[in-house]
């Protein structure tokens, strides 16, 4: 006797050893010996024999239209062997039967299991959505394995073209699209992002990383939503000053200026000009709503995305030849600087000059080589700003500065945008002017709203760590009690809340928000966490231009300075890196070999050459190819 029966959910055909009515011993086709329950043989049958009936079931089976079957079926559910009957008419041999149960069980979309030889037919809707289904990946298969090809030969298929951003920062592994990349990068032994380079997908290496950190902070678009118009100004008196501001170049929110004037009974008054977006700016405007999303002008060489569209900063901004709008703090001196009397007014401030900083000339510092107005107003803010730094009794930071700037007319590293970095110490007479001049009307304004009881954003630093709070504490890195941020309201949103306080308070009226105001909180925690998140991107752009510096001036090999242990600063560049082979004690001087810069990671590969021999410094410290 022989039979077919179900195994591990496989039909398989055998010759009867054993039949003890619950189970039976079952010589397979295959050899194997089975223990099979009674319940799980489909069919019993003399002849042919087990290995004819299962060959010859599976030829027969492969004729069988499954959608002819499928149509031939009863509705309701039914027996494999009731329809091998219906199918081939009479009582069907057993291959013939054992056709149809193979048939039905390799069907599952056309046929459901209901029990051990039993099924019933899917309903026409699920078929058809099965089908569909099945012809998709069909489909996707052929397109995966055509777009595979067509990476492999270096060329990028027009459907991942519409897929880069996914691709590229945000990988959906199900996708077909990276489906092909990843069958083509394994197949090249090669990463993802090196196929897509290689099949000309990143055209800049720059645009790059700005699209990706567009992505990350900006899911929405970086572009403007509409906005409106600001309100007419309120009318204000005009400031009887001639203002000054001191920026970079490229420099187009101007959010300070200064200004100098005589006082008949000696001595002078120092004017600090912020400009005042908060008089048009309302609180829970469609424009204040847009400053809030992006909390701060993000920076990065060659580009920046500004917190406020162009419109409403034109307005505000302290350009010269304008006479905008200012919160300003006066302070009067005397002739040695000293700081006797202050101020804060609400006006307009008549700009007379946008200083560059690369156009200032150092010289005054010394009030006898002034020879112009401007000289001389710099030489009398030099002179207040040095007694304010001697008052707060902090040293300079003894460390270089670098500025990058982009020409995106040039070409650098074999594309668009070439890339030039400018050292600058920190505490030139410049940056000390400036810096000090922010960092007492910031502790000015910071103590009068605490003293007034009104909730801000504060800066407070203890034990090192800096953190906004809104509640005044000491700036133990500034030497100060009180300090906030109200210098940059065009800039930065916490100091357009705070500029909304001090207005408030300089009226006289009521806070514009309560210390447990829940946006107010809420706002002070966004802005840190989103600060703290565009000064990461802008170190990550430096060092990547950086890198890409290196592989436009075709530079191969550097002198660096050791820190400490493995880590060494490449001299002349803000570029610190960690080599495992570096030795020498901090100070010492080695060669650095670069053997491979990779601007998409971006990463660099180096090693040590060893110390500088017979000197301190290096006569050439950086050795192009």
């Amino acid at each position: 006797m022989n039979v077919l029966f179900e195994d591990e959910g496989q039909l398989k055909a055998g010759t009867v050893i054993a039949d003890h009515d619950t189970s039976l011993q079952v010589e397979a086709v295959s050899g194997k010996r089975h223990k099979v329950k009674a319940a799980h043989v489909l069919l019993r049958f003399a002849s042919p024999s087990a290995a004819e009936a299962i060959a010859r079931g599976h030829e027969l089976a492969r004729t069988i239209d499954t959608g002819f079957l499928w149509e031939a079926s009863a509705d309701d559910e039914f027996g494999f062997d009731e329809l091998a009957r219906d199918y081939y008419g009479g009582a069907p041999a057993a291959p013939e039967s054992a056709s149809i149960a193979l048939a039905l069980a390799a069907h599952p979309m056309y046929f459901y299991r209901k029990g051990r030889g039993r099924y019933r037919k899917a309903p026409p809707d699920a078929l058809k959505a099965a089908l569909a289904s099945v012809a998709r990946k069909e489909r996707e298969a052929r397109d995966i394995e055509a777009w595979s090809a067509e990476l492999a030969a270096g060329r990028l298929p027009d459907a991942l073209t519409a897929k880069l951003d996914m691709l590229l920062h945000r990988p959906d592994r199900n996708a077909p699209e990276w489906k092909a990349l990843a069958a083509a990068s394994d197949a090249a032994r090669v990463g993802p992002l090196a196929m897509l380079a290689a099949s000309g997908a990143i055209p800049s290496s720059a645009d790059f990383h700005f699209r990706r950190f567009e992505l990350e902070a900006f899911p929405g678009g970086a572009a403007f939503p509409p906005w409106g118009s600001l309100p007419a100004l309120p009318g204000l008196p005009v400031a009887p000053v001639a203002a000054l501001s001191i920026d970079e170049a490229a420099t187009t929110e101007i959010d300070d200026a200064f200004s100098v004037r005589s006082l008949d009974a000696g001595g002078f008054e120092i004017g600090i000009h912020i400009a005042c977006p908060a008089l048009s700016i309302a609180q829970d405007t469609a424009l204040d709503a847009i400053a809030r999303r992006r909390l701060s002008t993000v920076y990065l060489p060659g580009r920046k995305l500004t917190m406020l569209p162009d419109e409403a900063v034109d307005v505000f901004t302290l350009a010269a030849g304008r006479t905008p709008p200012a919160l300003s703090l006066y302070v009067e001196i005397d002739a040695s600087g000293a700081p006797v009397g202050q101020r804060t007014a609400l006006e307009r401030v008549p700009v007379a000059a946008n200083l560059r900083l690369e156009s200032i000339d150092e010289s005054f510092t010394d009030p006898a080589a002034a020879t112009s107005p401007v000289q001389r107003d710099l030489a009398t803010l030099w002179r207040f700003a040095s007694r304010l730094h001697e008052a707060r009794g902090k040293a300079d930071a003894d460390r270089i500065d670098y500025s990058f700037v982009v020409d995106w007319d040039a070409q650098g590293a074999g594309e668009r945008g070439r890339v030039t970095i400018v050292p600058r110490p920190r505490g030139s007479p410049v940056d000390r002017l400036v810096a000090e001049l922010m960092i007492h009307v910031n502790h000015m304004w910071g103590r009068a709203l605490a003293e007034a009881g009104y909730p801000a954003m504060y800066r407070v630093q203890s034990a090192g760590k800096v953190k906004m709070s809104t509640q005044a504490g000491e700036h133990q890195g500034l030497g100060l009690s009180h300090y906030l941020w109200a210098s940059s309201p065009l800039r930065r949103y916490c100091d357009l809340v705070n500029q909304r306080q001090l207005i408030a308070w300089l009226r006289g009226e009521p806070p514009r928000y309560a210390a447990n105001d829940a946006g107010f909180q809420a706002a002070l925690v966004d802005f840190e966490t989103t600060y703290s998140q565009y000064a990461e991107f802008q170190d990550r752009m430096e060092y990547y231009w950086t890198l890409r510096w290196l592989v436009q001036e075709g530079i191969t090999e550097c002198t660096a300075t050791v820190i400490r242990e493995t880590l060494v600063r490449v001299d002349g560049l803000p570029l610190v890196l960690r080599l495992a082979d570096a030795s020498g004690a901090p100070g010492a001087k080695l060669r650095i070999a670069i053997l491979r810069v990779d601007l998409l990671q971006p990463a660099i590969e180096c090693r040590s050459l060893g110390p500088v021999a017979g000197s301190a410094a290096p006569a050439t410290p950086m050795t192009a190819a």
